[in-house]
């Protein structure tokens, strides 16, 4: 079970897929601190890479040491819980990047089809307000999403319950 189920190839892949993770968390920190610290990179358009940067660690953040785990360990098993925690936080985190990634390109629209307004229209207050008003939206659809997928979950067991039951019924009439 997982990406392979062959011994002598979950060391390589554990090795491999833990220089992508530390490559990616190091970068995105990187990215982080230093568009905080430079005076240079206190654009609109470094602001919205920033918070890429930190919605792309905590997706990857997200999913990255579960799967690592599972390289190392003999039985790779989940809890529904666990797994139903780690979707929900990485749905978050994806439409977060999804509405981070349409800002940016809003922000791009305006600094090329606006250039003189571009400071007053992309002001602190704004990208603020975005910011806030973006945060919230992507619970709204993880919770969404989740619910859905519980929804599909219950029909799924509903169905296989029914059909055990209607097995069960079709060989008490055989019997009879």
């Amino acid at each position: 079970m997982g990406i392979t189920s062959r011994p002598e190839l979950q060391a390589p892949l554990f090795g491999l897929f833990l220089i992508i993770y530390l490559v990616s968390v190091l970068g995105n920190l990187g990215m982080t601190i230093l568009t905080k610290v430079d005076q240079n990179l206190q654009t609109p358009m470094y602001f919205f890479l920033r918070h890429l940067a930190i919605t792309d660690l905590g997706y990857s953040t997200a999913v990255g040491p579960k799967m690592l785990e599972n390289f190392v360990v003999d039985q790779n098993t989940i809890s529904y819980y666990f797994c139903a925690t780690q979707l929900a936080f990485f749905l978050v985190f994806i439409a977060c990047e999804l509405f981070i990634l349409s800002v940016m390109s809003y922000d791009r629209y305006v600094a090329i089809y606006n250039p003189l307004l571009y400071t007053v229209i992309m002001s602190q207050r704004f990208l603020f307000g975005i910011l806030t008003e973006e945060k919230p939206l992507p619970f709204a659809v993880a919770v969404h999403t989740q619910g859905i997928k519980e929804w599909e979950l219950h029909a799924a067991t509903l169905a296989l319950e029914e059909s055990a039951y209607l097995s069960d019924y079709i060989a008490v009439t055989d019997l009879l």
